[in-house]
């Protein structure tokens, strides 16, 4: 297990503009944000249109209450006039050395069951050992450097011909995606939203009725993947850092897939084992 190693609303380039754009995008009033701010609904339109500058402090504020993405904070503070506030570090940059043995200890400990750890554009940034064992058959194409985990999902040449539920997985995957472009300004996610809503649908599996898989899984949807004559299924969660202060991190997202039935439980034990 090794590490290897955003734009938004269209209302303007001035902080102002941008301030407009993330307020309008998260359904704010002036007046709403003002009271949210400690300010007032005055001082914001004249911040947004361009008769105020806001202080350093205000920027921050503001972002923070309109939930504004960390490397977008950055930007507005640029926008405003200001040097950047976050850091945005490479993650084998020696100060990160706690965070990926951190995140290491985190993903070994999940064997047997899949882990991995993604950036914002859901490059694959770390994977434990199980994960390995469910890619056999991708394309050497999608494995090249870097790794991207929603195309090997959904190209038809990676996992797409073994999930099942393929319908089910790429409608739950894309509309993921469509949130988080909702929530940040990147033109690379909205660029791969577009690529892997183009694929074609791959030839596999039969797709289980949807109908049945809610019966099996009423909790939540799985995936479920055919693998060695047998259909193993999985949960999935998800796992992002408490109040990041580096760009870099603030983007770091773990996902986890848990077995959703004891087969696959039994299975992944056997296959995998304890770690060596």
């Amino acid at each position: 297990m090794t590490i290897m190693v955003g734009m938004g609303p269209e209302a303007g380039t001035g902080v102002g503009g941008l301030l407009r754009g993330w307020r309008e995008r998260r359904r704010l009033s002036q007046l709403q944000l003002a009271l949210l701010a400690d300010s007032s609904a005055r001082h914001i339109s004249f911040v947004e249109n361009g008769r105020s500058r806001p202080s350093q402090e205000m920027v921050l504020r503001l972002a923070e209450h309109l939930d504004v993405p960390v490397r977008e904070r950055n930007a507005l503070l640029l926008a405003a006039g200001y040097a950047p506030h976050y850091p945005e570090k490479r993650l084998d940059d020696p100060s990160m050395e706690a965070l990926r043995s951190g995140m290491e200890r985190l993903l070994a400990s999940h064997d047997p069951y899949p882990a991995l750890v993604v950036d914002g554009t859901f490059r694959v940034l770390a994977a434990n050992r199980s994960l390995g064992l469910l890619l056999a058959g991708v394309a050497p194409h999608l494995l090249e450097p870097p790794l991207n985990a929603m195309r090997i999902t959904l190209h038809p040449e990676g996992l797409a011909p073994r999930i099942v539920n393929f319908r089910q997985w790429r409608r739950h995957l894309l509309e993921r995606m469509e949130r988080q472009v909702g929530l940040v300004r990147s033109e690379p996610l909205r660029a791969l939203l577009e690529e892997v809503r183009s694929y074609p649908e791959p030839a596999g599996p039969a797709e289980e009725g949807e109908e049945d898989v809610t019966e099996l899984f009423p909790f939540a949807l799985p995936m479920r993947i055919a693998f060695e004559g047998r259909v193993l299924s999985f949960l999935s969660t998800i796992t992002t850092f408490n109040t990041p202060l580096d760009v870099t991190v603030s983007e770091l997202a773990m996902e986890t897939f848990l077995p959703a039935d004891v087969e696959t439980v039994a299975f992944l034990q056997a296959a995998v084992g304890p770690e060596r």
